[in-house]
């Protein structure tokens, strides 16, 4: 489950990059960000490693 949430704010993150520099989508890039920064926030409080 850890390296499924690790996956999951991975893909956010660079769906972020991508949406960033491709579309102008607004507000739904800086969702997918806080998303994916959530995620990692979780694996850290887990007590694992990024």
């Amino acid at each position: 489950m850890s390296s499924l949430l690790y996956l999951i704010a991975i893909i956010l993150v660079i769906g972020w990059i991508v949406g960033a520099f491709v579309y102008s989508v607004g507000g739904l890039i800086h969702i997918l960000l806080v998303l994916a920064v959530i995620a990692i926030l979780f694996r850290l409080i887990g007590g694992r490693t990024v």
